[in-house]
């Protein structure tokens, strides 16, 4: 008695062994892609690519060093102020928000949500 399978991407029928399971290299990996796309995804992944994004931001808008750049503008642009890696403190009390090497400050002027963008300086440790 014979049973017959189908391919779990393109259900073609199998030929060959019994423990086939794809009919070729592209419907295997297709059905990979496909299975990696359903699944929700990892929290550490998610962490990890905001962190990176808001690197990104910091760094594309932090040219001169010291730099003060409405939040709006990175809001949109997809910053999450949420996501940091560490802070630093100034002697006024000023609590730095760090992504690595790029900092934060948030500032309201004028009713107008700013962000005081920084790089690390080794006087900050």
């Amino acid at each position: 008695m014979r049973f017959y399978k189908t391919c779990l991407f393109c259900n073609k029928q199998l030929v060959g062994r019994t423990d086939k399971k794809f009919c070729d290299p592209q419907c295997k990996s297709g059905y990979q892609y496909q299975q990696a796309k359903e699944q929700p995804e990892r929290f550490y992944n998610k962490v990890d690519n905001q962190l990176k994004l808001n690197r990104k931001l910091l760094k594309e808008f932090n040219k001169g060093g010291k730099v003060t750049v409405r939040a709006r503008t990175l809001k949109e642009k997809g910053f999450s102020p949420k996501f940091f890696t560490h802070y630093w403190k100034n002697n006024k009390g000023d609590v730095y928000l760090f992504i690595y090497e790029y900092g934060f400050l948030k500032r309201e002027e004028h009713h107008i949500e700013k962000y005081i963008l920084i790089k690390w300086q080794d006087y900050m440790l």
